[in-house]
C-alpha cells in the first residue's frame, strides 16, 4: 500500500463496528492512536502523515460512539472495559500481538487503560495531556461534587442535559467552543451551562481549517453527542470496576507529553503531581515532556509532538533492530 494513502475500513469486533483510519506500509510497526472529546481519527492527521513517512503503520480508529463506529444507546456500553475492549479486539482482528499506543484526552485514558489491563500488547506509549493517576480512595462523583454543579463533568452527568443546550448553537459553534477552551474554563457560574459559559474563539482557530472543522462537524451532526457523553456517565462505575487494580502501577514504557497551557496539566493540582516523584512512582519508566501549547497539542503543535513522538518510538524499535 502507498504510504501517503489514507484508506479506511471497519472492523465487527466486540459486539460494534469500529472505523479505522490507516496510513502506512502494512509491514510496519503499528500505532495506534486513540482521540479524545469531541474529537475524530481526524485529529491525528499530522502524526498520521508523519508516521507513514517514517515505515509506521498508523491506526487511527474512531472510538466507539464517535464518527463512522457503531454508537450503542446503552450508557453502560461506554465503560473503561468496553473501550478498551474494542481496542484489544481490534488488534486480535489484526492479528497484531504488540503495538505502540498513542492516546490523547479521552484516547490517553484509554492507552492508561490498555497499558494498565494488558501490557503484553504495548511496546510503548505516548500519552498527550492526562496523566495516569491511581484511583482514588472515595468514590469518584463524590470528589467531584465538590466542584459543584458549574463543573463541565458534572453537568455531563444527567442524561439528556448537556445534549439539550448543545442544540442551542449549531455544531461547529459546539466544537469550536471546546476547541478554543483556555484554562480555568471548566466549572460555568452557579446556573449556567457549560456550553453557554465556554466561547468559541471569534478568528479562525490556527491549527484547524474551515474544512477540516467542518468534516468534525458533519460526523458530530450526524451521530450527536449522546454516545461521546456516556463516557463521562460511567466515570462513577469505572471507579468501582478499576477496584481489583487498587494500587497498580503501569509497567510499560511512557513518553507523557503535555502543554504549558493545557487545561489537562494547569488544573486541579496536576502540574505538580507531573513535576512530582508522585507521577513516576506509579509509572517507573516514564519520560516527560512539557512543551508550548494548549489541550488540543497534537493539532496545534503537530510538528513538535511528532518529533517528540517518533524519537521515542524510534528507540524501542532500533532496539529491536539491533538485538
Amino acid at each position: 500500500m502507498d504510504a501517503g494513502e489514507v484508506r479506511h475500513w471497519n472492523a465487527d469486533v466486540n459486539g460494534v463496528s469500529i472505523h479505522v483510519a490507516e496510513r502506512g506500509p502494512e509491514d510496519g510497526p503499528a500505532v495506534l492512536l486513540l482521540h479524545g472529546f469531541p474529537e475524530l481519527w481526524l485529529s491525528w492527521r499530522h502524526q498520521m502523515a508523519a508516521l507513514a513517512a517514517r515505515g509506521f503503520r498508523a491506526l487511527a480508529p474512531d472510538l466507539r460512539g464517535y464518527g463512522d463506529s457503531s454508537a450503542p444507546s446503552d450508557p453502560a456500553a461506554y465503560s473503561i472495559f468496553h473501550i478498551v475492549g474494542d481496542v484489544v479486539a481490534l488488534l486480535e482482528h489484526l492479528q497484531l500481538t504488540k503495538v505502540f499506543v498513542v492516546g490523547h484526552d479521552w484516547g490517553a485514558q484509554v492507552a492508561w487503560h490498555l497499558c494498565l489491563f494488558r501490557p503484553d500488547l504495548v511496546r510503548a506509549a505516548v500519552v498527550l495531556g492526562v496523566p495516569y493517576f491511581a484511583r482514588h480512595p472515595r468514590p469518584v462523583m463524590e470528589v467531584f461534587a465538590a466542584f459543584g454543579d458549574g463543573f463541565y463533568i458534572n453537568q455531563f452527568q444527567e442524561p439528556g442535559r448537556a445534549e439539550s443546550s448543545f442544540a442551542r448553537y449549531d455544531v461547529a459553534t459546539v466544537l469550536k467552543k471546546f476547541y478554543s477552551i483556555e484554562i480555568d474554563n471548566l466549572s460555568a457560574p452557579s446556573g449556567v451551562e457549560i456550553i453557554d459559559f465556554l466561547e468559541a474563539s471569534p478568528s479562525p482557530l490556527p491549527w484547524i481549517s474551515e474544512e477540516e472543522l467542518g468534516q468534525y462537524a458533519e460526523k458530530f451532526q450526524k451521530s450527536g453527542f449522546t454516545a461521546p457523553l456516556n463516557y463521562y456517565r460511567m466515570w462513577e462505575t469505572n471507579w468501582r470496576l478499576l477496584a481489583p487494580w487498587n494500587g497498580a502501577k503501569i509497567t510499560v514504557p511512557v513518553k507523557f507529553i503535555g502543554g504549558d497551557k493545557d487545561i489537562g496539566v494547569q488544573s486541579f493540582g496536576t502540574e505538580k503531581y507531573i513535576n512530582s516523584g508522585a507521577f513516576k512512582s506509579i509509572v517507573p519508566d516514564l519520560e516527560v515532556t512539557v512543551i508550548e501549547g494548549h489541550h488540543f497539542l497534537q493539532q496545534e503543535q503537530a510538528e513538535r509532538v511528532n518529533s517528540e513522538m517518533i524519537s521515542y518510538l524510534v528507540k524501542f524499535t532500533s532496539q529491536e533492530a539491533s538485538s
